[in-house]
């Protein structure tokens, strides 16, 4: 059962887009926020200059997902500096320390093997890690508290803006969305993060003169990192797929220009646009045209 949680972040210079250090008020794990640009700034402070696991998130223009990277380090301030020197691709950076120094290095092997693995189960990110991180041995006591660690980790690094571990779930039958072209049929979902197409939807090889350059070419990207993999006369997703908005998903779908709110539809013939959009503060419909955005 989902429960309410208190998480309290700070801004230690005062700006939302700098630095953030957030925490669980009930719990002992910290995560800390670095822009890239911050670095310097973050030097400055102590907590960094401690036990822990670490995330460098950035974006690749040749690739379909975002990027990330998963590392451990004793002191995970210096660790980051070497990245800064070494790695092009992030721009962010989020670690994971404990406030009371709990953290030893077994820990944090066993965390960073256990993120890698979750990551990896999620399926949002593009693991840029060269080796897997090997699974050291631990205790069954010692297990259980690292997953309970965990479980802290993966709200706070998702409230800060990233959910490296958050699988998609298939909702409910009434609840999925339908978008239906010459010869493709796809499936999906409106979450907080866009329109999620899932795992066996298809669609259409044929691009139409009205697709765009831009549609064209995440086509194209999703191909080659066979996200879609054609099947006789059509593509077919080989992957839950997360898109930005419900017309960019449509566009990839139906193969040309598309209105998203318009072509997706519930099982009882709504569109997304009429349940999710044409709806005043006390339920009922507003009446009005479809808005093509």
């Amino acid at each position: 059962m989902n429960i309410g949680k208190t998480i309290q972040i700070f801004l230690p210079d005062g700006n939302p887009r700098s630095v953030k250090i957030a925490e669980i008020t009930s719990r002992n794990v910290q995560g800390i926020f670095i822009p890239r640009s911050k670095l310097d700034f973050i030097s400055e402070r102590m907590e960094l200059k401690n036990v822990g696991v670490y995330f460098l998130i950035g974006a690749s223009e040749d690739d379909s997902k975002p990027l990330v990277y998963v590392g451990e380090a004793e002191d995970c301030l210096t660790r980051l500096k070497h990245h800064n020197k070494e790695k092009d691709f992030w721009t962010v950076a989020l670690a994971v320390i404990s406030l009371t120094k709990y953290f030893t290095k077994t820990h944090i092997k066993y965390l960073e093997w256990f993120c890698h693995q979750e990551i990896l189960r999620a399926n949002r990110y593009r693991l840029e890690n060269s080796n897997i991180p090997n699974k050291p041995y631990i205790s069954e006591s010692m297990q259980a508290d690292l997953l309970d660690n965990f479980d802290t980790m993966k709200i706070l690094v998702s409230t800060l803006g990233y959910p490296l571990f958050d699988q998609i779930e298939k909702p409910q039958k009434k609840e999925i969305l339908m978008c239906k072209g010459k010869d493709a049929y796809s499936e999906g979902e409106y979450s907080e993060d866009g329109l999620v197409v899932f795992k066996g939807s298809t669609s259409n090889l044929v691009e139409t003169n009205t697709i765009g350059s831009w549609v064209s070419n995440l086509r194209r990207k999703l191909v080659e990192d066979r996200i879609l993999v054609q099947e006789n006369d059509v593509y077919v997703f080989t992957s839950d797929y997360i898109f930005n908005s419900p017309s960019a998903a449509a566009a990839v779908v139906l193969a040309r220009a598309a209105n998203g709110w318009a072509e997706w539809k519930y099982k009882d013939g709504r569109t997304l646009d009429e349940v999710k959009r044409q709806v005043e503060s006390d339920g009922t419909e507003m009446p009005g045209l479809i808005n093509n955005i």
